[in-house]
């Protein structure tokens, strides 16, 4: 779980609502899928469409378990017709390698862990950066910064520079002499709490299924081929109605990460990720069950006693405008 309290982020965060700011993520679980039947092995691995993705595309997409849990969350980017590159929280890479490597008997693929630099731009400045505009969510295009060559992935946010290690140093300079300020990574969590966006490890985790952590549009085909966890996805969301549902809160007073949150005498679940922002004062975000409607008011356990808190619909914020 994350916690994100710090008070003097004012700055970082009118940087990133206002110009560009610049967070080294370089610390990701990376994996590359290569072979003749690279598209077809993780079209039967993964919840997203891959065989249909050209190149220059990603998609985001999860990993489930036969009951449809979480088992990891991840950027799947087609570098060319027979090669994938795919990023992931570094707390699930380990499951995700095992697992892709596990399922692929059978199938000319390879599966190999591999690293690489990545710097977000983040920020409505960040395409003045780099001087690429990519197009959607996860389309990337090729540049050569500081004579690297580098992927350049837009992002809901901004852009993902992605380049060699060994070429991180020489990459970071440039963006930072091409204006682009570094800020920390707390300062991109406001943000992605603002959005109501979740983080496997923190917010979602292996007892979740999608619905339930608010993924679904963006990580759910539900026209594509047969998935591990498909069956009770598909039932979920056409003949169902899940339990818990991912909410934003809005507490009067300091909550932690891994605090309860209870309606009467019932337990609800735990707070994920907290954040005090500039612009929503503090905020979280939890899955919660459905007796946690928009609108009402829960209690919160905490160390220094119980603080109640309003359960909102998320996102907070829609935009990066001020």
């Amino acid at each position: 779980m994350t916690s994100v309290t710090e008070p003097d982020l004012d700055a970082e965060y009118r940087q990133i609502r206002e110009e560009c700011g610049l967070i080294d993520r370089s610390g990701r679980a990376w994996l590359e899928v290569s072979g003749p039947d690279a598209a077809e092995y993780l079209q039967s691995q993964v919840t997203n469409e891959t065989e249909e993705l050209a190149a220059g595309s990603g998609v985001y997409a999860a990993l489930l378990d036969r009951k449809g849990h979480l088992q990891a969350d991840m950027r799947i980017l087609r570098l060319a017709e027979d090669s994938f590159l795919i990023d992931a929280e570094k707390s699930a890479g380990p499951a995700l390698f095992k697992h892709l490597s596990m399922y692929k008997i059978g199938r000319k693929v390879d599966v190999t862990e591999t690293g690489r630099s990545l710097f977000s731009l983040v920020g409505p400045a960040a395409f003045e950066v780099t001087g690429r505009a990519p197009g959607s969510e996860n389309d990337f295009t090729r540049a050569t910064i500081a004579g690297a060559e580098c992927l350049v992935v837009a992002t809901w946010l901004g852009l993902d520079v992605i380049a060699a290690p060994e070429d991180g140093a020489a990459v970071l300079a440039q963006l930072e002499e091409d204006r682009a300020i570094p800020v920390s990574e707390t300062a991109l969590e406001i943000l992605r709490v603002e959005r109501g966006r979740p983080r496997f490890g923190a917010d979602m985790n292996e007892s979740n299924m999608p619905a339930e952590a608010g993924i679904v549009d963006r990580a759910i085909s539900f026209t594509k081929g047969c998935y591990i966890g498909q069956e009770p996805v598909a039932r979920l969301h056409y003949k169902g109605r899940p339990n818990r549902h991912l909410r934003g809160l809005r507490p009067v007073g300091q909550v932690t990460a891994g605090d309860a949150v209870r309606l009467g005498d019932r337990e609800l679940g735990q707070i994920g990720t907290v954040a005090i922002s500039p612009a929503s004062g503090r905020i979280a975000m939890a899955i919660l069950r459905k007796e946690a409607e928009p609108g009402s008011v829960v209690e919160i356990e905490t160390t220094g006693g119980p603080i109640e808190a309003e359960v909102v619909e998320l996102p907070f914020i829609e935009s990066l405008e001020l």
